[in-house]
């Protein structure tokens, strides 16, 4: 079986990958990212039918959004009610009743024939607007409902073969309701691969814009920037980027990185990836037990994450082709926590022309950090937030958090949050159990419907005003 796997990493097949469109969605929430080359199933493993897989319902995420929708949007549909696609239907219902803030109205282009021209769109789109910001979005069916054009050509007619109604309506809402729009910088200088259509297409419909910077010529990392983006570079970053990097994540900064095929060794990008817990594997991965009908580089990973950040993503399979993978280490701080998003399965090989490394690859890592540049140390200046009393040894004061001095400008830092397990939960309230035997349970007030989608035993982060020693808390939102 080894031989197997040896002979076909020699394959010039072997050493070409693709990249995963749907993990990019991910890295909104993520501190540093390290995805690794994926691919998209093939056509055969598209066509199959998926509705089991509760493509026409809403996620978690989702619900949230629209918990918390506090502006008016208007959903006007420009379109034959009674001729329009079931399913496209039906979830406009489903989707648009799960907010009081949503009002919609059908308007058919042949009784109006005007109505189109007055919005500028063409029959079978939706308006989705705001009137508050004045935004609008424009969705088309056939964004909702994805021809497959490959099965137009092979047999001369079309079939739908994704639905995309939950991603175009919270997109669009997103996008008419912010007041601000978030930029990704990725970078260039290096080698870095070129963003794909479809990528920059799902940038967009995250309310996202993008720009390039080359850290080389500038010195520094945009103040605008909220995630920077380095994809897949080819040669190694220099020893001022490194440090420019270290430091920018040192502050709170978010960074996604996709490792490609390098021409040569990368020692600082290495450093980066070591001082948060992670190391290159050499080679390729082949999983024995997780591949698709036998070819051991195309690895269905197992999705190890049980946060938000897979939320929808327990239930399905991503392809992954021709992945390097990466060896979880101890982090340079205690600070930091670093957690394997995919993994392979233990029956695996980092497959190179000279050896194979059997083990348990992590082919998708998130790493996170406290607030503070260089970990609490004696001397240093930090502001503590806590409950109980100081002066009290009956009452003793229990940290809830640690901001240093040089991390107080933060984001971050800004936020005041209490995490807990869910004890008692309502629509406008909820209380958490902290686990201290002294203090152990605090309430929160919040907003009608801001704790909908939590049950109790969830472990949940609140937001909050004021003082946890306050008699009433109140509640920013939720995490």
């Amino acid at each position: 079986m080894l031989e197997k796997i040896k002979k076909s990493f020699r394959s010039a097949s072997s050493k070409n990958g693709s990249y995963s469109v749907g993990m990019i969605a991910l890295v909104i929430c993520m501190v540093i990212v390290v995805n690794l080359i994926a691919g998209q199933l093939p056509e055969s493993v598209k066509s199959i039918d998926i509705s089991d897989n509760n493509i026409y319902g809403v996620s978690k995420t989702s619900k949230k959004v629209l918990n918390k929708l506090d502006k008016k949007v208007t959903f006007k549909i420009y379109a034959e009610k009674d001729s329009t696609d079931t399913r496209i239907k039906s979830f406009i219902k489903k989707y648009t009743a799960l907010s009081d803030k949503i009002s919609v109205k059908w308007i058919d282009p042949v009784l109006h024939p005007a109505a189109l021209t007055k919005a500028g769109v063409d029959k079978n789109t939706i308006v989705i607007s705001c009137k508050d910001t004045g935004k609008t979005k424009s969705v088309s069916f056939d964004d909702i409902l994805v021809s497959d054009s490959y099965s137009y050509y092979t047999t001369g007619s079309s079939s739908a073969s994704e639905f995309d109604g939950e991603g175009q309506f919270t997109s669009a809402i997103n996008s008419v309701t912010s007041e601000q729009t978030e930029k990704v910088y990725y970078t260039t200088g290096h080698g870095e691969a070129i963003f794909s259509d479809s990528v920059t297409k799902l940038f967009s419909k995250n309310n996202l814009t993008t720009d390039e910077v080359n850290l080389m010529m500038t010195g520094e990392i945009p103040d605008d920037c909220d995630l920077l983006f380095m994809d897949a570079p080819s040669k190694d970053i220099s020893d001022d980027e490194k440090t420019l990097l270290l430091n920018y994540l040192k502050k709170g900064g978010k960074v996604f990185i996709i490792l490609g095929d390098s021409e040569d060794e990368t020692p600082n990008l290495d450093e980066v990836l070591k001082e948060y817990g992670m190391q290159e594997a050499d080679g390729y991965i082949a999983d024995m037990q997780r591949s698709y009908q036998g070819n051991y580089y195309y690895i269905f990973p197992e999705i190890t994450a049980t946060d938000d950040l897979a939320n929808n993503l327990e239930s399905e399979m991503v392809l992954m082709i021709n992945a390097h993978g990466l060896i979880t280490t101890d982090p340079a701080r205690d600070t930091i926590t670093t957690t394997a998003f995919m993994q392979t399965s233990d029956n695996s090989y980092a497959v190179t022309e000279d050896k194979q490394e059997e083990g348990t690859y992590t082919l998708n890592a998130l790493i996170a950090q406290k607030v503070t540049k260089d970990g609490i140390k004696a001397g240093a200046e930090a502001e503590v937030t806590y409950y109980g009393d100081l002066e009290d040894p009956d009452d003793a004061a229990v940290a809830t958090r640690i901001v240093t001095a040089d991390a107080k400008d933060t984001e971050e830092a800004k936020k005041k949050t209490l995490t807990g397990t869910v004890a008692e939960v309502e629509a406008d309230h909820i209380v958490l159990d902290t686990a201290d035997p002294e203090n152990t349970l605090f309430s929160f007030v919040g907003t009608e419907g801001m704790f909908d989608g939590i049950s109790v035993g969830d472990k949940v982060t609140v937001i909050y005003d004021g003082t946890l020693t306050d008699k009433t808390v109140a509640a920013q939102g939720v995490e």
